[in-house]
């Protein structure tokens, strides 16, 4: 076990803060104390922190459930709707994928320190490149308090130190599961710093969060488009983010139709409330009038309310028309929007036209066309004959996700421990200088 000093930041109840600027600071000074620290964090001791962290969740599940409803309950007096409130609550089947999650991220190999491209120079040096920590990460995120565990066990494996702004409506929910995480961190002996859960629910906090590059070297916000622009527009430290999940299902003339019933069905109403779901549905033409008859049936069983373009409306009768806006709407609830479109070229076209680069999947039997889909869509994940569903760093093998990225500089897609990590040069010498 390592002997790390404890720096933290005492928890404290929302109404004790006080001075907020001066609070932050606090904590980014924690954080960038314990930062240093973690560069010398041996795997083992990171592991035996994220297992501690399990057994303490498993531990403490009932008082982690008692404190979830009492958000639950205070969200519902505050009118949230639906998919808020499904992405607030916690249950045991989500407590055990968050137990689950943090072994995974234990069992995964750890990047901190590979060396990669080493190769001899003419003068006799080896130059390669060390992933190491980015160091401080600030992350900002709305109602789902599974993203305290998953956010804590991502910065954790990957060496850097993390301070956690959840929303307002998780209070008592992340307020519990940060006490696991302290306990965890304790009985590894690594700095409890390392994860630190803002205590304020003044949204100040967020202000300072994101303009302390002295102390915080990236920002990740997880949550609605406008908290999203907020922090874009705002922020003087760099973001990683993404702002819509627009995301597509191409249905090609080649495809199987049970298996393109399955999936489309999948991808829609799986869960309703996640940035990976299905918004809208195109259908090649010369399959809508065998496929869309039996799809409408399908979203009826679940409550789905459909809207489309007069294709295909012509196929399924009084539903009602698709605006202009429908086809950009991440709608977030049991709400698609479908458009009958002539070929992959077109599909292609109104992804790029109308998507917001997040994930998009073709359900064809041709493999050329899916080859020309995987390489024509500019998403962050583009998914063949499968559920966009799968677009998680859970089902990707990476244990957890700290949130999907779509931009294109350091980070694409769902952002796991590598994404987490930096390169440096190293180079390796033996006594020679340059001449």
């Amino acid at each position: 076990m390592s002997d790390f000093a404890s720096q933290t930041e005492p928890a404290a109840a929302a109404h004790e803060i006080g001075d907020v600027d001066a609070y932050m600071v606090r904590l980014g000074k924690a954080a960038r104390m314990a930062a240093t620290q973690m560069r010398r964090a041996v795997t083992a001791d990171k592991n035996g922190a994220l297992l501690a962290m399990a057994d303490h969740l498993q531990r403490d599940r009932v008082a982690v459930l008692a404190a979830n409803a009492e958000d639950l309950a205070r969200g519902r007096e505050s009118g949230l709707d639906a998919a808020l409130l499904d992405r607030l609550a916690l249950d045991d089947a989500r407590l055990d994928a968050m137990i689950e999650g943090l072994r995974q991220v234990a069992a995964l190999p750890d990047p901190v320190g590979e060396i990669d491209g080493l190769h001899a120079r003419p003068s006799g040096i080896q130059v390669g490149q060390m992933r190491v920590p980015l160091g401080v990460i600030g992350i900002i995120y709305e109602s789902r308090p599974n993203v305290t565990m998953e956010a804590a066990s991502l910065c954790l494996k990957s060496g850097n130190a993390c301070i956690l702004r959840g929303g307002s409506e998780a209070w008592a929910s992340n307020a519990a599961i940060a006490s696991c995480i302290r306990s965890g961190l304790r009985e590894a002996g690594l700095p409890e710093a390392t994860v630190q859960v803002v205590s304020t629910t003044d949204r100040a906090a967020v202000g300072c969060l994101i303009s302390m590059p002295e102390y915080v070297d990236v920002i990740i916000p997880r949550g609605g488009k406008s908290l999203i622009e907020r922090v874009s527009r705002e922020a003087s430290v760099p973001v990683i983010k993404h702002l819509d999940g627009v995301c597509h299902v191409y249905i090609d003339a080649t495809a199987d139709p049970e298996k393109a019933l399955a999936i489309a069905v999948n991808a829609k109403t799986q869960r309703y409330g996640t940035c990976n779901t299905m918004e809208t549905l195109l259908v090649d033409a010369p399959v809508s009038e065998s496929l869309l008859p039996r799809l409408a049936a399908a979203y009826a069983e679940h409550g789905v309310a459909l809207r489309g373009c007069d294709r295909t409306r012509a196929v399924l009768g009084d539903i009602p028309v698709a605006s202009e806006e429908d086809w950009y709407a991440e709608y977030l609830a049991p709400v698609l929007a479908i458009r009958v479109v002539d070929g992959i070229e077109a599909a292609i076209e109104h992804i790029e036209r109308y998507g917001s680069h997040h994930t998009d999947a073709i359900i064809t039997d041709h493999y050329g066309l899916a080859r020309r889909f995987m390489a024509e869509v500019d998403s962050s994940s583009v998914i063949v004959n499968a559920s966009t569903r799968f677009a998680d760093g859970f089902e990707y093998g990476l244990g957890a996700e700290i949130g999907i990225s779509t931009d294109k500089l350091h980070a694409r897609g769902p952002v796991g421990l590598e994404g987490l990590t930096t390169r440096k040069y190293v180079v390796l010498g033996d006594g020679q200088v340059r001449r």
